[in-house]
């Protein structure tokens, strides 16, 4: 049964505004998810609909920005090709289960992930960068990290943008620059895999 759904022309303008705070939001810290999921629902759309719409939306803003950070060489693809692997493989996992949740579930489930990102991207602390910024990156943490995080972003992926960038500066020797640029590269990975 094909899915219609009529939207009013303020209704589109607002889904207009939040896309375009969002993918604002996205391209520098991450979080976009967590205006736009809402926004979605709100409008009234399916879960399944909201999530893929959400991916599509972040695909095209995580590939501007992982291509800027990659051209002014604060993103190695050649460092970080586990966690690219890990990532791809954990968000088409991560895909494929969503595809089959009941969208009962999805519509109990969603709400709470987004208010509990929400609440740790509103009160966590970013750690500090290490003093030792140019010291070797060390692949084997690459694995769980690539498919846990991807894993997530397939099945919801609010804020995991910021999760990869929190997740780096905790285990490996990077600035805030360069962690940002892996974690929009990976972000990029994971949503088109989604």
């Amino acid at each position: 049964m094909p899915f219609e759904l009529a939207v009013d022309p303020a209704t589109l303008a607002i889904l207009a505004l939040v896309a375009f705070v969002a993918g604002f939001v996205d391209a520098i810290a991450g979080g976009g998810g967590l205006l736009t999921i809402p926004a979605l629902l709100m409008a009234g759309l399916p879960p399944h609909l909201v999530l893929g719409t959400n991916k599509l939306c972040a695909t095209f803003g995580s590939a501007t920005a992982s291509y800027t950070f990659y051209r002014r060489k604060l993103f190695a693809p050649r460092s970080w090709r586990n966690a690219l692997i890990g990532t791809a493989i954990g968000a088409l996992l991560g895909a494929t289960l969503v595809h089959w949740l009941p969208a009962a579930w999805l519509n109990q489930l969603l709400p709470v992930v987004v208010f509990a990102c929400g609440l740790y991207l509103l009160f966590g602390r970013t750690p500090a960068a290490p003093l030792n910024a140019d010291a070797p990156i060390a692949r084997g943490r690459q694995w769980p990290q690539g498919l846990g995080l991807g894993f997530y972003d397939g099945v919801a992926g609010p804020g995991t943008g910021a999760f990869w960038t929190v997740s780096s500066l905790l285990l490996y020797p990077l600035d805030l620059v360069r962690a940002s640029g892996v974690a929009r590269s990976m972000n990029f990975v994971s949503n088109a895999c989604a």
